[in-house]
């Protein structure tokens, strides 16, 4: 057979393989109660001809395909791309592939990242966060196939979540910087807090250190993307303001490490001077001097639990919607506070 004539078709793999094109159908779309035998013989041969199955097809008669629609805000930093890690980890030896989305924190880019998606039919959904625009709830409202939402547990779930809680996370670190005896706290997050996450930590540190006695002194909400460039430009900017502080809490861990560094680089200690604590556990702040204090969250654990649960349902598994999981956090007491 000249393959370049033609593209190689379901009926060469079962020629080749002499089975019926039914047998090497069900070998192709991964169907149960195939034995190993009459896989490995119909997979060799689709390689043999060079026969690619066409998932879309089957979308196109209004079945779904084998991808798992991802969309997150970003993949500049480890936060996110950690996530996806676990989620692929989660879907490995099965048909299933995700196929990924970047928001950038912006709602109505996920409307629309999403809604480009679903004309796929993909077989599930994950997303980052428990807030979406009314479009994304709507279009949400509409699949039938599994949802999972990622990252946050402090509210109701679409379908399924897996998430830490924001909230214990802003008390965690107001109750760290107050024990350690700082008592003028300032906080800088990045994005516009465009990313609810954020907002609820900043609304639970303030809550919490006012709690304790000591209300936060200020709060820079930097437009930017979170880098390490804006959170330079973060504790500059407080400097700036002479407000005699000695600690200050970052939105996340790249925020934390680009104040670190440009207290570095003008001699001012750390902590001596000012105290630092970010948000993330990212690898990297352990591997730095002084080590970071942050909180870690255990962002491939939270993929491979979503990979899982969105499998699971595919699968016929029994679970239930509204069905969250919340891990723990952990504080990681480093040598900035």
């Amino acid at each position: 057979m000249d393959n370049g004539e033609r593209k190689p078709t379901l009926k060469d793999v079962a020629a080749l393989s002499g089975v019926s094109v039914i047998s090497a159908s069900r070998v192709m779309r991964g169907a149960p109660n195939i034995s190993a035998k009459l896989r490995e013989k119909v997979e060799r041969a689709a390689q043999t001809v060079g026969y690619q199955r066409n998932r879309i097809a089957g979308s196109l008669r209004g079945q779904t395909t084998e991808l798992i629609a991802v969309i997150v805000p970003s993949m500049s930093n480890h936060v996110f791309p950690q996530i996806v890690d676990g989620i692929d980890d989660a879907l490995k030896g099965s048909q299933l592939r995700l196929v990924l989305g970047m928001s950038k924190y912006d709602e109505a880019g996920e409307a629309a990242i999403l809604r480009d998606m679903l004309t796929w039919n993909p077989a599930g959904v994950i997303l980052s966060g428990l807030e979406h625009s009314d479009e994304t709830k709507t279009a949400l409202a509409h699949f039938t196939g599994p949802i999972v939402e990622v990252m946050d547990s402090d509210g109701d779930a679409i379908d399924m979540s897996v998430g830490v809680s924001m909230d214990e996370a802003g008390k965690l670190i107001a109750r760290h910087l107050v024990d350690q005896g700082y008592t003028r706290i300032a906080y800088v997050g990045a994005w516009g807090e465009r990313p609810k996450r954020s907002l609820k930590r900043r609304l639970a540190f303030e809550a919490e250190l006012a709690r304790l006695g000591h209300p936060i002194i200020t709060s820079v909400i930097l437009d930017e993307a979170s880098s390490l460039a804006s959170g330079a430009a973060g504790i500059e900017m407080l400097f700036a303001k002479d407000l005699d502080l000695d600690a200050v809490f970052f939105a996340n861990d790249d925020l934390a490490l680009g104040a670190l560094f440009y207290c570095q680089a003008r001699s001012i200690a750390v902590p001596g001077d000012i105290a630092l604590a970010g948000y993330n556990g990212l690898e990297m702040c352990q591997s730095i001097t002084p080590r970071l204090t942050t909180i870690s969250t255990p962002r491939f654990e939270m993929g491979r639990l979503a990979g899982q649960l969105i499998r699971a349902r595919i699968d016929g598994a029994d679970i239930a919607t509204r069905q969250q999981m919340r891990l723990e956090l952990e504080l990681v007491a480093g040598e900035t506070t």
